[in-house]
């Protein structure tokens, strides 16, 4: 068989991180809501607002999603540690390896814990958008968005 023959799929490397395109963004993004999502069960357990079977299950859904991105990451040859975005003097996006615990103060708190916070607390947010074109406007919006962890 020569290299004409040779189908792409073969002679084409495996794409590394720098290839990847936008699977780190996806995944950071995942494993952002995921680290959300376990803040939240953790404040949910300590409130005592879930059975035993209720936690049973939050567990174990995190954890497969907490395998799949890293079997994902192992796909795209990425470095899981890379996930955590430094945002200069925003800090990082996610909390360092067992820095963060929900509802427990940290001195430098990420993007994750304080969207922990937002969610604990809650909060409004309202605005109104008007797109145009040629100093027409043709699309008007409001928007109100309720973001809590509690029920409304």
């Amino acid at each position: 068989m020569t290299d004409d023959t040779i189908p792409n799929s073969i002679t084409q490397p495996k794409p590394s991180h720098k290839d990847a395109g936008l699977a780190p963004l996806l995944l950071t993004l995942i494993e952002l809501v995921r680290q959300l999502m376990e803040a939240q069960v953790i404040r949910h357990m300590d409130a005592n607002l879930l059975s035993e079977e209720e936690l049973e299950r939050a567990a174990e859904s995190l954890r497969q999603l907490e395998e799949q991105v890293m079997k994902m990451c192992d796909i795209f040859e990425i470095d899981p540690a890379d996930l955590n975005a430094d945002l200069g003097d925003f800090g990082t996006l996610l909390p360092k390896d067992g820095g963060y615990y929900p509802g427990e103060p940290s001195g430098n708190p990420s993007i994750v814990e304080l969207l922990d916070r937002l969610l604990h607390t809650g909060i409004v947010v309202e605005g109104s958008v008007d797109l145009g074109l040629a100093e027409l406007s043709l699309i008007h919006a409001k928007l109100r968005l309720v973001l809590t962890s509690k029920k409304v």
